[in-house]
């Protein structure tokens, strides 16, 4: 008996060792995947800088200062040679080929502060202009040896200079690394949560109300219970081909918008919330709509004044899982057209647009070196997103729980 024991006592604490060792083994994993995730992206929120004097009255650009307070501004600019004054400048600092450590995008950064400040064009002036895409690199530690030997040079001339990229949280996509920027496909984001929010919430709700308070058990219903649970399990890819047959192809929706993204998203995550509410409905106890009726609640307002409330925050768990799985999903996007170039961020639900998951799939296969680096940067920002979107939810869950 005394080795029986013996034998039941090791067997638990060999079983409690594995479960620790399995916890430990994934806290080593996600610390793992955050470390990487950071060193690799925080490179990705710094830029280059070179400083370049332009003598912009010698330039004489042809260009009258009333031009640059319309619309107009940037066309007046671009047409009177400013890029190939900035150019002709990097040269003459550099030495040949000077305009190559620069960035395509530099002339843009003169432009702008010309607008902000047309006096510029009467002096000579010194810029921090963002550098090319082999300089940046190199500057961070991970350029080709030629690139690091000039950026040795320009560092031993105190020209070269490193700090945050506030248009990478600013701008959109582009070609160009140095230019490239993620508020394009956040705000697309926040856009597609929207709308799916919007639909999926309510309606998953009051699906799940209806068929847990209200429905007749019978075959049709029981039909519908298994056709959700089947739904919940389905491929997002298929909901894709869905939203691409249905709302592009019959409806003729725009293509690439946040509303049929949103819609799409919608019909993927409606199960899960439909069948985590039907869940959290079930769980509240019979004496609580026992005690409503007995008070002369009528059965709406049994469901609406008391079950609801009760039931929100295991709702609310289902439909964080919900939204954080259509926050990061690519492939139904996909097939609706979101992996689009979009330059310049939506400005409503039905202009294009692309999302963060997508515009990450997109920088991961660019070959250049910088990209990488924007794209564990993009990677943080979404964690980031999924976490305060998460944070709220767990907060309003908090909030209306209730213990019995």
């Amino acid at each position: 008996m005394q080795a029986r024991i013996r034998r039941r006592y090791g067997a638990e604490r060999r079983f409690r060792l594995l479960g620790l060792a399995a916890v430990i083994m994934s806290a080593a994993f996600l610390a793992y995947l955050l470390v990487t995730m950071i060193a690799q992206g925080a490179a990705g929120f710094t830029s280059t800088r070179v400083q370049v004097p332009i003598d912009l009255a010698a330039a004489r650009l042809p260009i009258e200062p009333a031009r640059l307070q319309g619309r107009g501004a940037d066309l007046a600019l671009a047409g009177a040679g400013l890029q190939g004054a900035v150019e002709a400048a990097a040269g003459r600092a550099f030495g040949k080929d000077g305009e190559a450590l620069l960035s395509d995008g530099a002339w843009l950064v003169v432009r702008d502060a010309i607008k902000r400040d047309p006096s510029l064009l009467t002096r000579a002036e010194t810029f921090d202009l963002p550098a090319a895409d082999a300089i940046d690199v190199a500057n961070k530690g991970s350029g080709t040896p030629q690139a690091e030997a000039t950026v040795a040079r320009l560092r031993q001339r105190g020209i070269v200079s490193r700090g945050v990229n506030a248009s990478f949280l600013t701008a959109a996509d582009a070609t160009d690394q140095t230019r490239a920027g993620i508020w394009g496909a956040f705000k697309g984001s926040l856009l597609t949560m929207l709308v799916t929010l919007l639909l999926a919430f309510p309606i998953g709700v009051l699906s799940a109300l209806y068929l847990e308070e209200y429905a007749p058990r019978n075959r049709w219903t029981d039909l519908i219970e298994v056709s959700i649970n089947n739904l919940a399990a389905v491929p997002s890819i298929i909901f894709g081909l869905l939203g691409l047959a249905v709302f592009l192809g019959t409806f003729g929706m725009p293509r690439s918008a946040p509303i049929v993204g949103g819609l799409t998203l919608a019909l993927m995550t409606m199960p899960v919330i439909v069948i985590s509410a039907r869940n959290a409905i079930k769980a509240v106890p019979p004496s609580i709509r026992d005690a409503a009726l007995g008070v002369g609640a009528s059965p709406v307002q049994v469901v609406f004044h008391h079950v609801l409330p009760l039931a929100l925050p295991g709702i609310l768990t289902g439909t964080i899982i919900g939204m954080a799985r259509a926050l990061g999903e690519t492939a139904p996007l996909l097939m609706i057209g979101m992996r689009a170039f979009i330059a310049a961020p939506p400005r409503g639900l039905g202009d294009p647009a692309t999302v963060l998951p997508v515009q990450i799939f997109l920088w991961s296969d660019e070959v250049s070196r910088g990209f990488v680096e924007k794209t564990s940067a993009a990677i943080i920002v979404l964690l980031a997103f999924l976490l305060a979107m998460n944070g709220i939810a767990i907060y309003l869950r908090n909030r209306f729980e209730t213990r019995w």
